[in-house]
C-alpha cells in the first residue's frame, strides 16, 4: 500500500470513533524516542504533515485541572527514558494490524463486539491506511501482554502482563517509531 492522503488518514482514524483513544503522531527529533513519545503525550508537537490526531480530553475538565490527564507522567528526560523502556515489548509488524484494530475494539475482545465479522473487514481496511504511513523500517512497541513470537490480538486478545500509563490502571497503546516520525495510539476506558 502507498503512503496515505490526509483525507485517507482521517477516514481511517474512524476506527477509533465512540472510543477514548488517543493518536498523535510526531516529527523524530532525538535519537531516544521516548522523549518524542513524552513530547506527543504533553500535547508539545503536531503532525508534521498537518493531519488529524485525536484527543478525546481535549477541553474537558480532568485536563484543566491536570495539563497531563489523562497520563499519569510523561517521559521528558533521559532518565524517564530509562525507567519507561521496560514497560513496552517490541511487537512484530505482522502483529501491529491486529492490534491497531483491537484499539478499535469496545472492550478490547473481539468475541464479544457486536457484529464483529460484519465490521471486520472495513475496520482492517482502516488498519492497513494508518499502517501504510509507516515504512518497512518502523518499529512498534506496547504495553500489552501477549503469548508467542507473532501474536495474533482477534484470537487471545490482551494478556498477561499490562503496565498502565494512565490514570486509569487499565489502558492499552502501541507506539511506532521510524526515523523520520514517532506514533502514539492508545486506547482508554474501552475496557
Amino acid at each position: 500500500m502507498t503512503d496515505p492522503s490526509g483525507e485517507a488518514w482521517a477516514d481511517a482514524l474512524k476506527l477509533y470513533e465512540w472510543l477514548c483513544t488517543f493518536v498523535g503522531v510526531a516529527r523524530r527529533e532525538h535519537e531516544e524516542w521516548w522523549l518524542d513519545v513524552g513530547a506527543i503525550m504533553r500535547r508539545e508537537t503536531r503532525d508534521p504533515r498537518c493531519w488529524e490526531s485525536i484527543d478525546p480530553y481535549e477541553g474537558e475538565d480532568e485536563r484543566r485541572e491536570d495539563p497531563l490527564f489523562p497520563w499519569l507522567e510523561t517521559p521528558s528526560t533521559p532518565t524517564d527514558a530509562e525507567r519507561y523502556r521496560p514497560r513496552v515489548r517490541e511487537l512484530p509488524r505482522t502483529s501491529a494490524r491486529s492490534l491497531v484494530v483491537l484499539l478499535g475494539v469496545l472492550g478490547l475482545d473481539v468475541a464479544k463486539a457486536s457484529r464483529w465479522e460484519e465490521r471486520r473487514p472495513e475496520m482492517e481496511r482502516r488498519a492497513d491506511v494508518i499502517l501504510s504511513r509507516f515504512p518497512a523500517s518502523t518499529r512498534f512497541y506496547s504495553n500489552i501482554g501477549w503469548k508467542g513470537d507473532r501474536p495474533d490480538f482477534y484470537e487471545q486478545g490482551v494478556w498477561g502482563g499490562l503496565d498502565p500509563f494512565s490514570h486509569y490502571g487499565w489502558d492499552a497503546g502501541l507506539i511506532a517509531v521510524n526515523d523520520d516520525e514517532v506514533a502514539v495510539f492508545w486506547n482508554f476506558l474501552s475496557i
